[in-house]
């Protein structure tokens, strides 16, 4: 049924922005004007601001309006605000109520899942075209209804039933000026925000045609839905969910034993077929034996340029090339090959190694490219801070009391791997993450070197380094290495993970 012409007006009619301090953080506020945030048990000083700033900030706990561009000629008190909001985002510490309550109830909430989002409404004309992302998705989480994707640096909780009923309408593209007439018309400045943050897109005078391609990229046409989703919310740096050992469930359910229960049935001893003699172990198996994670390292003698260059050399370097025609007929493509030391999927190779190097004598402190045929480091002109920022987060991954000596990104070059499989590219990948750690340790334990695999990165971090789409090459997992601190590795401590 067509709206009222004055009710299709008024929900037409720009919406205002809320920025408010999200549920679990206050604001301390001075009289000599210092505002500082709490939150998690920690109190963070903000700056000094006016008295009158100061008894305005009080406001973020209902909700300040929030202009998301900058305008000239405004107010000092403007300026601070902004300040003051911008301080408190990069903090992740602010969402957005977008619209007016009804009835003490929210419409839309944004939730910023990466700590620079800062929203923005780029203009839309009455004639656009705008349809949804093929990576967005709406779920229910708790008693809420949330809009989101890997891609967008938000997501949108849906309070209202009829805004998710309207927005569900962008299945298909939709022109603003037709969607208009809809009951639950969501207003210009909600579907801009979800148009800043790609989970609406313009497709085009195309209409449902190429809707695949007009989504992103050609990095993104090679992305299926689940693997680009598992890839964001299972790293740092794109959502703002718990993340690593947490023991989430630790209340709820026991934990599994080490060893699965013996299944019924007869048993086969095999002991009496195993060697013995630890003479008769072959080395490999000596090294498995051997292998164990080494978080501690000596930073007195650090690992020599030499030794990476052989470690690199045993585990990572092209040792030729080839070319074969895909079959797909007589006019399939060719396609390149290498062989590397370790097994990949399809033979497809698709990892490539950066490393953050913080000790290493005869390399001195930054970011490499490791080039795998060519058997050389590239260095890679970063800011000082983001290397740090890596290797600190590395040391607390490995809960170390130190950075690692060096530090090695495993990134992956998605499309290698997604342009030949479908449904499985990420699970392919990930397994072949587990193939180079392994042959890290092994070639490690080998040189009397230390090593330990770390099973999260941030891939927002890397992107910002490399200045590379995250969905075109992106970390898939870290492994840190060095010279040991000498601990025994016989010692039940040192043989941990």
């Amino acid at each position: 049924m067509r709206a009222p012409a004055s009710k299709r007006r008024r929900l037409a009619a720009p919406v205002t922005i809320f920025a408010r301090l999200s549920p679990h953080v206050t604001l301390e506020t001075h009289a000599d004007g210092k505002i500082a945030v709490c939150f998690d048990g920690y109190s963070v000083s903000l700056g000094t601001f006016g008295r009158d700033l100061a008894d305005q900030a009080r406001g973020l706990r209902v909700g300040l309006p929030f202009a998301p561009s900058a305008s000239r000629g405004r107010r000092k008190i403007d300026k601070d605000i902004e300040t003051l909001l911008r301080r408190l985002a990069v903090r992740g510490l602010l969402e957005y109520r977008v619209g007016p309550a009804r009835e003490g109830r929210d419409l839309v909430v944004i939730e910023p899942q990466v700590a620079d989002y800062w929203p923005q409404t780029p203009k839309l004309g009455e004639a656009d075209i705008l349809a949804l992302s093929r990576f967005a998705y709406m779920r229910r989480r708790g008693s809420d209804m949330v809009l989101e994707s890997p891609r967008s640096g938000a997501l949108f909780k849906i309070c209202d039933p009829k805004i998710a009923t309207a927005l569900a309408l962008f299945s298909a593209p939709q022109q603003i000026k037709q969607l208009r007439r809809h009951n639950g018309f969501p207003g210009i400045a909600l579907l801009a925000l979800l148009v800043d943050c790609q989970i609406l897109f313009k497709p085009g005078a195309a209409g449902d045609a190429g809707l695949r391609s007009a989504g992103g990229d050609d990095g993104l046409v090679l992305w299926d839905f689940h693997d680009l989703l598992f890839h964001a919310r299972s790293t740092q740096g794109r959502h703002a969910n718990p993340l690593g050992a947490i023991y989430p469930h630790a209340n709820a359910v026991d934990p599994l034993p080490a060893v699965r229960p013996r299944w019924p049935g007869k048993k086969i001893d095999l002991r009496k077929l195993s060697a013995a003699d630890s003479e008769s172990i072959a080395p490999v198996a000596k090294l498995l034996r051997q292998r164990h994670s080494t978080r501690s390292f000596d930073d007195q003698r650090p690992i020599m340029l030499s030794e990476l260059a052989r470690f690199l050399d045993g585990t990572a370097r092209v040792l030729s090339t080839s070319t074969s025609r895909v079959d797909l007929g007589d006019s399939g493509p060719l396609i390149e090959y290498a062989i590397r030391p370790y097994p990949s999927a399809g033979a497809e190779y698709e990892l490539e190694l950066y490393l953050a190097v913080n000790r290493c004598d005869g390399l001195a402190k930054g970011f490499y490219h490791y080039d795998a045929g060519g058997h050389a480091l590239a260095s890679i002109e970063v800011k000082g801070d983001e290397v740090e920022a890596l290797l600190a987060g590395a040391q607390f991954a490995m809960g170390a009391s130190a950075p690692p000596q060096i530090l090695i990104t495993l990134a992956a070059r998605f499309g290698r791997v997604s342009w030949k499989y479908s449904s499985i590219a990420y699970a392919l990948i990930l397994k072949d993450v587990g193939v180079m750690f392994q042959t890290f340790y092994l070639m490690a334990t080998g040189m009397g070197l230390g090593g330990c695999a770390i099973g999260i990165a941030n891939i927002d971090l890397f992107a910002k380094i490399t200045g590379i789409e995250l969905h075109v090459e992106g970390p898939v997992g870290q492994f840190a290495i060095g010279r040991g601190a000498g601990a025994d590795p016989t010692a039940p401590a040192a043989r941990k993970g």
